[in-house]
């Protein structure tokens, strides 16, 4: 017998919403992020940038915050397992740390080679 609760598009999104408000309220990382793109979004239409250049950028400034929220919920899954200082632990929160870099490489990069 499957107890998998269904699919309900309305409770899907409040959970949503509940996860945006938690990070928001407890993720400083994702708060400076977000506080980033309040800059980034509007320049990103402020230069003189084609709109493929633009959807590129748009993109991968979202990506940061997606891959910024599964590393929050990756540390958040290590926190309840363990509290103590493990190389595995430290070893998932560092490779999720890991991913949010490179998503700011790939948004920087961009960047770089729109503007050259």
């Amino acid at each position: 017998m499957n107890n998998k609760p269904k699919y309900h598009l309305f409770k899907n999104t409040k959970y949503a919403l509940d996860g945006l408000r938690h990070a928001l309220k407890t993720e400083n990382s994702f708060k400076l992020e977000l506080l980033c793109g309040v800059f980034i979004v509007p320049a990103i239409f402020i230069v003189n940038f084609e709109n493929y250049q633009q959807i590129a950028l748009l993109m991968s400034a979202i990506l940061i915050l997606i891959v910024e929220l599964l590393n929050s919920a990756l540390e958040n899954v290590v926190d309840l397992v363990t509290k103590d200082i493990h190389p595995l632990a430290k070893s998932s929160k560092d490779l999720g740390s890991t991913a949010v870099m490179f998503a700011i490489l790939l948004h920087l990069t961009l960047w770089v080679l729109f503007l050259v």
